[in-house]
């Protein structure tokens, strides 16, 4: 079974999207953001990881890059609902860092997984 982490602060989004995941027949586990996130990683590593951008602790942009140091192989969606907040591009940046994919919040069910999929090359 395909197994995807998803590390967002805000519990309510992370739940919708853990049950996103779970109706179209992934193992997901989750993380309330980049530096437990790492390290649930490092411990039981994942196919796929989705991440939030902003977010406390640890934001997303320094969480990619550390995946990505660490683990260069691993797939990395990146979310945020401040895609472009003061003039930074955020989404785009994360993809320059590495990120497969980005979506912007609020994003559907669909969208998600098709995200998802062709991360994982399934369509």
């Amino acid at each position: 079974m395909i197994r995807i982490l998803v590390i967002d602060d805000d519990v309510l989004f992370r739940q919708v999207i853990a049950e996103y995941l779970t109706s179209a027949g992934y193992e997901v586990s989750q993380a309330d953001n980049g530096l437990s996130g790492i390290n649930l990683f490092r411990t039981d590593p994942t196919d796929l990881v989705i991440i939030d951008i902003i977010m406390p602790e640890q934001e997303g942009m320094g969480t990619i890059i550390e995946l990505r140091k660490d683990f260069p192989d691993v797939k990395i969606i990146a979310i945020s609902g401040g895609a472009q907040a003061g003039g930074v591009d955020y989404l785009g940046f994360a993809t320059k860092l590495g990120a497969v994919g980005a979506l912007a919040k609020p994003f559907g069910e669909e969208q998600l997984l098709a995200a998802v999929r062709e991360a994982l090359g399934e369509e």
